[in-house]
């Protein structure tokens, strides 16, 4: 933690004997202080890994992503009778939400494809740096992504292992990971 004294002692001598100078300084100081101390003991209700609901949504905007599905993304709800939307696949349809599909994101997902936004805003745009986002947004997952560069500005990118809920898997092949180059054409596929 920041204490005044950080600050009064990076003072010089010519100045450190005068009282008024001194005490202007501390006061000064106090307020920076008072700041750090502030802002180190607010909760960490904005860290990506952390945050949700509202906060989520706030991280959304400072990246640059909304939770809201411009289309309606169809055979995502959970049923018992339809194979990848069981138990820990299918999103729970809540009250509210349209009958032909989900056009809102769970926190999860929302989190995944925030973490791809973010790789994107900070992409060099190589094929080594979309790999090591692809392989940063899944982490802890079991998902292993590859990317194959077809050489004639198309690119296949393959997901596979781990589980991934069935609105992640369709929002990845529908392309809503933002992570290929300009006039590349991509397909996408999670096995």
């Amino acid at each position: 933690m920041a204490q005044i004294s950080d600050y009064i002692g990076l003072i010089t001598s010519e100045h450190a004997d005068k009282p008024k100078f001194m005490a202007m300084v501390a006061a000064v100081a106090q307020c920076a202080v008072d700041q750090i101390t502030l802002l180190q003991s607010m909760p960490t209700a904005f860290d990506l890994d952390q945050a949700a609901g509202v906060q989520l949504d706030a991280v959304g905007l400072w990246v640059g992503l909304s939770r809201n599905i411009a289309v309606p993304i169809d055979n995502v709800y959970f049923s018992w009778d339809t194979a990848g939307v069981g138990w820990d696949q299918g999103v729970w349809k809540q009250p509210g939400d349209p009958d032909n599909g989900i056009t809102r994101m769970d926190d999860g997902t929302y989190r995944l494809m925030l973490r791809a936004k973010i790789g994107a805003n900070k992409w060099d745009g190589s094929m080594g740096g979309s790999v090591s986002i692809l392989q940063d947004v899944f982490v802890g997952s079991g998902v292993a992504a590859k990317i194959v560069d077809n050489q004639d500005m198309t690119m296949n990118v393959v997901m596979s292992g781990g589980a991934l809920s069935a609105l992640a898997k369709a929002m990845i092949e529908q392309g809503y990971i933002p992570i290929k180059p300009v006039g590349v054409g991509a397909t996408y596929t999670v096995s």
